[in-house]
């Protein structure tokens, strides 16, 4: 396959991503149909099985870019901060930010629970990112580090659904989480 094909491919995949980030603000998860993704993203039926094979596989897929652009912004507010409260508070305020701006939130952090195909892979990013933030709450002399860090996942993406909700970035809400770092 030639270079320009390969980017052809990408481009169109992405495409189909940024059309299902789009709808699922509108839709929901239930909503999100093949037709409707195809629609949005000006490309064949056929394209999007050739992409993602199903529908299951494509809300996984869906889900996964989602946080990795999220991942991505986070690591780049963190890169050379020790670890303890102060990455803790840059990492909340940074995957806040990326949920208020980016497109799906409520979509994929509550109803992609209730989807089979995303399930496992929820649990694997909260257990991953519980792993990052251990560090952080060792620094801080918790006694229970990784359970803490897996309490601060859970209430950071609740916190996500509560901006999303209001349609804007709550201080008052944001300071309390700063102040469960101590």
């Amino acid at each position: 396959m030639t270079g320009v094909r390969k980017e052809a491919m990408a481009r169109t995949r992405e495409a189909l991503i940024d059309a299902g980030l789009q709808l699922a603000e509108r839709t929901g998860l239930t909503g999100l149909s093949v037709n409707l993704i195809v629609a949005e993203a000006g490309v064949a039926k056929g394209t999007f099985f050739h992409h993602f094979g199903d529908r299951a596989s494509y809300l996984l897929a869906l889900h996964r870019e989602f946080h990795e652009r999220l991942e991505n912004q986070v690591q780049a507010a963190i890169v050379g901060m020790p670890p303890g409260r102060d990455r803790l508070i840059a990492v909340a305020n940074t995957y806040l930010d990326g949920c208020l701006r980016d497109r799906g939130v409520r979509a994929l952090l509550l109803e992609a629970r209730a989807e089979p195909a995303v399930t496992e892979e929820i649990t694997r990013r909260n257990n991953a990112s519980a792993e990052l933030c251990r560090t952080d709450f060792a620094a801080l002399k918790r006694p229970h580090p990784y359970e803490s860090a897996q309490l601060w996942v859970g209430m950071v993406a609740e916190a996500a659904l509560i901006e999303h909700q209001a349609g804007a970035a709550l201080p008052a809400l944001r300071e309390a989480i700063a102040q469960f770092t101590g």
